[in-house]
């Protein structure tokens, strides 16, 4: 997914809030499911093309590791960053038959390889072979880390309100101004926010970011700790998701879900606003082998808006990205995403027509019942739709039933920005910081649940919502019961419940 920067103008899981209203650009219209074959979309890059590449090994230990690392090289390759935890290695090459040839030189360690986007990478590794980083140091097979370290909750008591507190209605609709009575969080608690960067001198923002925790992954998919690496650039983004997560209680601004836990800014959007799957690989594994307990996802991965399964290089990049979720979920982290902003619903997909995002022009193609949201519909990713103040479902929220897990608050959210300032924003990404607060709140109040115990808390004490009329009545009806259905999922996230 694109994010908005200085200079162009994107389609996005966030969408500002401007003096003339909503501004908003679908690209995906959807009929009917289709089990026809999906468009191809080539990737052909000439020799001489540095491009950016998956390659999954078949079996994830450190020897297949140093075997398909050999086999990069060989075939013409640079190792960015490994992660044999997950038997994924990152490679760049300018060699056109680099897919084909580094299969051949595997053997049968290598089981599948994908280009992670259409055009030429700027972020280009030279010189010799990089060595594992830091993402890759220290692992041990089978090594587990005992319920996150953390320790039994100490309630934290709420003061006197943030003065703009009383404007926030979207902490009143998920309960969290109730929650608060009972905690505002526990500092063990970490939230990764994998986002644009996080203003660092935010004053209600400050006191909770981790410096040491945080990273920038957008340095071809390799984890950099460099000073300021991590601080937001062209986008005003992730400092917005940051405050709903965890703005503190200090007696100005506002005061997020869970405004007591800790922050780590996970920057995995590039200065052109480009989340590829390799800064989306390194931003999942980094919140695991740092021990992080949630992590935020507002994007969804570029160059596709779906990535489909029967296309060798996107179903590669799929498997890539969903191993490493899978590997930080068994580490104890659990993942919210946005469910997108098309007003699609994703069981019925059949047309793409604004990917690859990355080239000049998009390829419309058709698209069918393979071709996924990544991450929101990778599997253990607990996916949020967005609401009105009303209730109601927004016009541009994907919906669909058995895709839409919870709801939260999601239209004309206040928030942090950049600048030690305020500001309205709207999208599915508003929408997705609310359930990774409750998630922090319910952590802090039952540190032993792990994270699939804590989705189906979460599923069970969301508020049951029956479907209703959605804001301008747009898109795909509404189906199901107040239970499940395909607005709200198991119905609207609820704080207090999570905290009980």
């Amino acid at each position: 997914m694109r994010m908005p920067n200085a200079h162009r103008s994107f389609r996005t899981i966030a969408c500002t809030v401007a003096a003339l209203g909503l501004v908003l650009a679908g690209s995906v219209s959807a009929t009917a499911a289709t089990n026809e074959p999906s468009t191809p979309v080539p990737i052909t890059p000439p020799d001489g093309t540095v491009m950016s590449y998956v390659v999954n090994i078949g079996h994830a230990n450190p020897g297949q590791t140093r075997k398909a690392e050999k086999a990069v090289t060989e075939a013409g390759g640079v190792v960015v960053q490994s992660w044999p935890e997950i038997g994924v290695v990152i490679a760049q090459s300018d060699r056109a038959a680099f897919r084909d040839t580094v299969k051949a030189k595997g053997k049968n360690v290598v089981a599948s390889v994908g280009a992670t986007r259409t055009v030429e990478v700027k972020d280009k590794v030279t010189g010799p072979q990089a060595p594992w980083g830091p993402g890759a140091s220290g692992w041990k097979q089978g090594k587990n880390k005992p319920v996150n370290g953390d320790e039994p909750t100490e309630p934290v008591p709420a003061a006197a309100s943030d003065s703009l507190e009383s404007q926030q209605w979207d902490m009143m609709m998920i309960q969290a101004d109730q929650a608060h009575q009972v905690t505002d969080g526990n500092r063990n608690v970490l939230v990764g926010v994998l986002d644009s960067g996080i203003d660092p001198t935010h004053p209600d923002l400050q006191a909770n970011i981790d410096v040491a925790d945080s990273v920038n992954c957008t340095t071809g998919g390799r984890p950099d700790q460099a000073e300021g690496g991590w601080y937001p650039t062209t986008s005003d983004h992730g400092t917005h998701v940051a405050g709903t997560i965890a703005a503190a209680r200090n007696g100005v601004g506002i005061v997020g879900v869970a405004p007591n836990v800790r922050l780590a800014s996970v920057k995995v959007v590039n200065d052109d606003g480009f989340i590829y799957p390799e800064y989306a690989v390194c931003g999942f594994m980094w919140a695991a082998q740092r021990g992080m307990d949630v992590t935020n996802n507002s994007y969804y991965i570029d160059p596709f808006e779906f990535w489909c399964d029967d296309q060798p290089d996107q179903a590669a990049v799929r498997e890539a990205v969903a191993r490493a979720v899978n590997w930080s979920n068994s580490k104890g982290v659990v993942s919210a995403a946005a469910a997108g902003n098309s007003g699609l619903d994703l069981t019925v997909n059949t047309r793409d027509e604004g990917s690859p995002d990355d080239a000049a022009q998009p390829t419309p193609r058709t698209i069918n019942q393979g071709c996924k949201d990544i991450p929101a519909q990778v599997p253990g990713v607990v996916t949020v739709s967005s609401l009105t103040q009303t209730g109601q479902l927004s016009y541009f929220s994907n919906r669909g039933l058995g895709e839409i897990d919870v709801a939260a608050p999601g239209s004309r959210i206040l928030s942090t920005i950049p600048g030690g300032k305020y500001g309205l924003k709207s999208g599915t990404s508003m929408a997705s910081p609310h359930v990774a607060g409750v998630l922090a709140l319910m952590k802090s109040a039952h540190p032993e649940l792990t994270p699939a115990q804590m989705v189906q808390k979460l599923e069970d004490d969301a508020t049951p919502t029956a479907c209703s009329t959605p804001q301008y009545d747009e898109g795909a009806a509404c189906v199901g019961t107040p239970e499940l259905n395909s607005y709200y999922g198991h119905g609207i996230v609820n704080a207090l419940k999570a905290v009980q």
